[in-house]
C-alpha cells in the first residue's frame, strides 16, 4: 500500500481586531452629540437629562432626553431634535449618517443621574437600587430628603432615614404617585 502526502490549503482566518473598540467608539459618539445637545439646550433654558446611543448602522437609535422646571412641551423636543438633527448632520458625527433621533421628556418616573437630581427633588418619591445592601437591603423606596455632605439622605415609609453616598448608587427614578 502506498500512501500520498498532499499539501491542502487551507483558507486563512479571520481575526477581528478591535471588537472591543465597538463600545467606546459608540461613547465617544455619545459624549459628543451630549455636548451638541447641551450647547442648544442651554441656549434654549432646557436641560439635557440623559443621551443615549444605541444599536448600529442603519438601526441606530440617538435618545435625547430633555427637562425644564415647568415641564417639556412638544415645542421644545421638536426645536432640540430639528437644531441637533442638522448640527449632526452637518459635523457628520453619528459613523454612517443613518439614525433615527428622538427627544423626549424624562417622563414621571425620571431617571435621578447626578447628585443635583437628589437636591432638586427633594420632597417627591423615589425608588433606589445600590451596588452594595445598606441596613441588609439594595432596593429602597422613599421620600428623597436632600443631599447633605455628599450622602443621599432618603426616608422610608416605614424605618429610620438611610444615607448613602451617590457613588453607591447603581440606579435610581422617581415614582409617580396615582
Amino acid at each position: 500500500m502506498e500512501m500520498k502526502v498532499e499539501s491542502v490549503e487551507w483558507a486563512r482566518a479571520h481575526f477581528f481586531v478591535g471588537f472591543g473598540t465597538f463600545g467606546t467608539m459608540q461613547a465617544a459618539v455619545a459624549s459628543k452629540i451630549e455636548e451638541i445637545a447641551r450647547r442648544v439646550a442651554d441656549s434654549e433654558g432646557l436641560e439635557v437629562v440623559e443621551v443615549e446611543v444605541k444599536g448600529g448602522g442603519a438601526h441606530r437609535l440617538v435618545r435625547i432626553s430633555i427637562d425644564k422646571p415647568e415641564g417639556v412641551t412638544h415645542g421644545d423636543c421638536e426645536l432640540v431634535s430639528q437644531q441637533v438633527g442638522t448640527i449632526l448632520d452637518v459635523e457628520d458625527v453619528v459613523p454612517g449618517g443613518r439614525y433615527t433621533l428622538e427627544v423626549s421628556s424624562p417622563g414621571v418616573e425620571r431617571k435621578l443621574l447626578k447628585p443635583q437630581d437628589f437636591q432638586r427633588f427633594q420632597g417627591k418619591k423615589a425608588k433606589v437600587t445600590l451596588r452594595e445592601p445598606v441596613e441588609g437591603r439594595r432596593t429602597w423606596e422613599g421620600t428623597l430628603a436632600g443631599l447633605d455632605e455628599g450622602l443621599i439622605r432618603l426616608e422610608p415609609e416605614r424605618g429610620n432615614p438611610v444615607r448613602f453616598p451617590f457613588e453607591a448608587v447603581e440606579k435610581a427614578h422617581l415614582k409617580f404617585e396615582w
